[in-house]
């Protein structure tokens, strides 16, 4: 009897020592998998830049904040155009002043669509760093008569009139948008940067 219970437990035992290795063959090429898997999307976001993140949980960026507004669609194009979405997708932090589509309309016929082409790309950056303060400027730090100087090297200038915010006596704050990396100040008027 006791014969016949010996290669029972012996095929027992080689049993518990296959599965076990089975197991862990099982659990070794699922890490392996999943580190390839987070490999590859820290590549991608590598490669792709900063815009590139998923993140619907925290509070967003100036870009973010911009792309889900309906009357800031040809600031948004503009930006993708000169490249500049990683930029301002970074930490910062950042004064955005973002001109609506409408103050887009106001210039003359033909200057956007110019704008955008690859060969006026500086151009197009220029007039958006102009758009750019490194810093965080809240309404109420801005008052009358203060100068700032501006990503593109150029300075605007503030003026409070009749309790609006005006900017280079040519555009209006209209609101104020808190993002994760700064503050965007919506403006009715394009600024253009002085001859250099």
């Amino acid at each position: 009897m006791r014969r016949l219970l010996l290669p029972n437990f012996c095929y027992m035992k080689k049993m518990i020592h296959f599965s076990f290795a089975a197991l862990v063959a099982t659990v070794l090429f699922s890490c392996n998998a999943e580190t390839k898997t987070a490999t590859t999307e820290t590549d991608n976001t590598a490669i792709s830049g900063q815009s590139a993140v998923q993140d619907n949980e925290s509070a967003k960026d100036v870009v973010k904040v911009a792309a889900g507004s309906k009357d800031h669609t040809t600031l948004v194009a503009a930006v993708k155009q000169a490249e500049l979405v990683d930029v301002l997708s970074n930490a910062g932090p950042f004064t955005v002043f973002a001109p609506t589509n409408a103050a887009f309309d106001k210039l003359p016929k033909g200057t956007v669509e110019d704008l955008m082409k690859p060969e006026n790309k500086e151009k197009l950056q220029d007039i958006l760093q102009y758009h750019v303060y490194v810093g965080i400027l809240k309404p109420e730090m801005l008052q009358d008569g203060q100068t700032y100087n501006e990503v593109n090297g150029g300075n605007i200038t503030i003026s409070v009139k009749d309790g609006k915010t005006v900017v280079n006596n040519s555009a209006t704050i209209i609101a104020s948008i808190p993002a994760s990396n700064g503050i965007i100040h919506v403006i009715d008027g394009v600024l253009l940067p002085p001859a250099k």
